[in-house]
């Protein structure tokens, strides 16, 4: 039996016992947590008693906090939005009410989605749920360990270069950052908007079909937006057949795994065996683009979050430190902002100036293009690209100080960001996901093939996340 089915039954018998059920968990569990800022359980109470049909009836989505629901507060894991109430639904909310779902929370995350592994918000590290020792990932941690620790049905995240995908591995749920434009970004506080787009999290790969269907399509408040590839996500899960997957053909490179932990090697392998069991082909190639994409990477997210940011100045909205001048308004108003956001920003501003364009940024955009020319050219002859999510188990709570240590850490996962291509993660042990990447508007194929490879290797996680 699917999960997110056993889910959508109960929820639609007794809402208010399933909902109670998880308000418990949540009272038990969430203060050493951590994985909400907002919690909105007398809300949730009261919507829960009016009648709502739709495809999320009664289901409870937990929303990263840099999503914007009407009415309240969006910090983005920052000081410097501690008080700034969102003024309107997000697309992506809009159509999630629209359905019947119910919003139970905004949830943790690394300040501005400036980090890897959850402990860079203002509000507090979260905390993973599988081990409160560990990190969850980041920067979508909230989400990711909500759904871990059972305190939702559902989930958003945003996925800029991994933020998905990476604390979905570490958690051991599903998490997948749709083709680039497929879902509308209207309403999110955005890192860098050539990168990000907001995606599904969920206990099974038909939990992401299902919210994906309500959130995915045209937007008129985003020009970016794309039509659907298919009518229903849920429809090519409900009606999947493991023999269409024959003959169809997959592709990984060497370089993914010389980042790789031979623990994590091994599952991969475990899990490419059972693919070509059923009739896959599988191939290794060198695809030397690998080195270059978290530099690359970087090098435009400085850039478009340096731009982003200059509009919190302290003047329109969030925190404000009134001071003599206009300028020191400014200086100390954004003072509250945390190490790795100032960080960020101060590259950020270097390597766009006059000077250094053309030296930075510059060459960055022509790096990426490259990559995304020979990437989408490996999808004229293969189906799947595939590798492990994450290069290293989740390290614990401080563990790692250095950032560039950090950054490498999204070495597997910026590839698909920077080309725009969809990908998702599948847990196939603890704390260890298998990353399947397609290609531009292949979304249904990648989320048959995680289905696939779900019905094997993810049944060490259905009991811990019911």
């Amino acid at each position: 039996m699917i999960i997110t089915k056993q889910i959508i039954e109960e929820a639609k018998s007794d809402p208010e016992g399933h909902f109670e059920k998880i308000r418990k968990n949540i009272e038990r569990k969430e203060k050493e947590i951590n994985s909400f800022i907002t919690l909105l359980l007398d809300k949730v109470e009261k919507e829960i008693k009016q009648k709502k049909e739709g495809k999320l009836s009664y289901l409870l989505i937990a929303v990263k906090d840099n999503i914007l629901v009407e009415g309240v507060r969006a910090t983005a894991g920052s000081k410097m939005l501690e008080n700034y109430i969102a003024p309107f639904d997000a697309t992506v909310i809009q159509r999630i009410k629209r359905e019947g779902g119910i919003i139970i929370g905004k949830t943790n995350m690394d300040e501005f989605a400036c980090g890897s592994d959850g402990t860079n918000s203002a509000f507090g590290p979260t905390r993973n749920p599988l081990d409160l020792e560990r990190v969850p990932g980041g920067s979508s941690s909230g989400s990711a360990a909500s759904l871990a620790a059972g305190f939702a049905d559902l989930a958003l995240g945003s996925d800029t270069g991994g933020s998905i995908r990476n604390p979905s591995a570490f958690c051991s749920i599903f998490g997948f950052k749709p083709t680039y434009g497929l879902v509308s970004r209207y309403g999110l506080i955005d890192m860098a908007m050539s990168l990000d787009q907001i995606g599904p999290m969920a206990k099974d790969t038909y939990g992401l079909a299902l919210l994906l269907d309500v959130i995915s399509g045209k937007d008129i408040h985003d020009p970016t937006t794309i039509e659907r590839p298919v009518k229903s996500f849920t429809k090519v899960i409900e009606n999947f057949d493991e023999n269409k997957l024959k003959g169809r053909k997959i592709v990984y490179a060497r370089e993914f795994l010389e980042y790789t932990e031979d623990k994590i090697k091994k599952k991969f392998f475990e899990v490419l065996d059972y693919l070509n069991s059923l009739g896959l082909e599988i191939k290794e190639i060198s695809l030397p683009e690998v080195h270059y994409a978290v530099p690359t990477y970087y090098l435009v997210v400085f850039s478009e979050f340096s731009s982003a940011m200059q509009r919190y100045d302290g003047l329109k909205y969030g925190y404000r430190n009134e001071r003599r001048d206009l300028w020191e308004t400014i200086m100390e108003s954004r003072k509250v902002l945390g190490k790795e956001v100032k960080r960020r920003i101060l590259l950020g501003t270097f390597i766009t100036s006059r000077e250094e364009y053309g030296r930075w940024y510059k060459k960055a955009v022509l790096v990426r293009l490259k990559i995304r020319k020979e990437i989408l050219e490996l999808f004229k002859e293969y189906d799947y690209l595939v590798s492990p999510t994450m290069p290293v188990l989740p390290w614990k709570i401080g563990e790692i100080q250095d950032p560039l240590k950090m950054y490498q850490m999204d070495v597997l996962t910026v590839l698909a960001n920077l080309v725009g291509i969809p990908a998702g993660n599948v847990p196939i042990d603890k704390f260890i996901g298998f990353q399947i990447m397609g290609n531009l508007k292949e979304d249904h194929k990648v989320l048959e093939l995680m289905y696939a490879v779900e019905q094997r290797f993810s049944n060490f996680i259905r009991t811990k996340i019911r």
